[in-house]
């Protein structure tokens, strides 16, 4: 009898971006659509409104969701973090420890699991501690020798503003979350 082939797994943690937003559904999300591509099974963890440090109004961080949501979980092929634009009231040595944690955290649960670290995601201009933050989680995946994305390095409205930004000027819409997905989707196999 033949086996059947195991579909790899892509848990995600992270904010609102990542677990989608207004009518952009968790199962439309960059998160969701990114392990679509890829042909992956998707996990999806976290809250609106959190980051590292901010728990935002659900009331816990990342390392939070993560031990909530996917700590109890089989090993992912990969673990994707992203986050950070909830993050910048917090000084940066802050972020930078509670990443550090979170990423220690994951490897002691799943020392095999390729873990990547992903940036703060800005559609439009972002403002200065924003860059601090990312540079603070750059830092953090250059010193635990994890893969880090830069999603602030990309012009991500180049048409019509409300194609890609909701009315509230912050998240993305469906076909903004899509974009996301598929830069995502070509920067985890340049980094693989």
């Amino acid at each position: 009898m033949a086996q059947k082939a195991v579909t790899p797994v892509m848990m995600f943690v992270g904010d609102s971006f990542t677990v989608g937003s207004g009518p952009v559904p968790t199962w439309r999300s960059y998160a969701t659509e990114t392990a679509r591509l890829l042909r992956w099974q998707p996990v999806i963890a976290g809250a609106g409104g959190t980051g590292f440090v901010n728990r935002g109004r659900v009331g816990r961080n990342f390392q939070e969701s993560f031990e909530a949501e996917l700590a109890w979980r089989p090993a992912p092929d990969v673990l994707v973090i992203s986050g950070g634009h909830n993050d910048r009231r917090w000084t940066t040595l802050r972020v930078r420890q509670a990443a550090a944690r979170l990423v220690w955290t994951a490897r002691g649960y799943w020392p095999a699991t390729k873990i990547v670290l992903v940036g703060p995601l800005w559609l439009d201009r972002a403002p200065r501690k924003a860059y601090a933050v990312r540079d603070a989680l750059k830092d953090v995946a250059g010193r635990e020798q994890i893969t880090f994305i830069d999603p602030m390095e990309q012009r991500w409205v180049t048409g019509k503003r409300a194609e890609t930004v909701l009315p509230d000027g912050i998240h993305p819409t469906f076909s903004g979350h899509l974009r996301i997905a598929r830069w995502l989707v070509s920067a985890l196999r340049s980094a693989a």
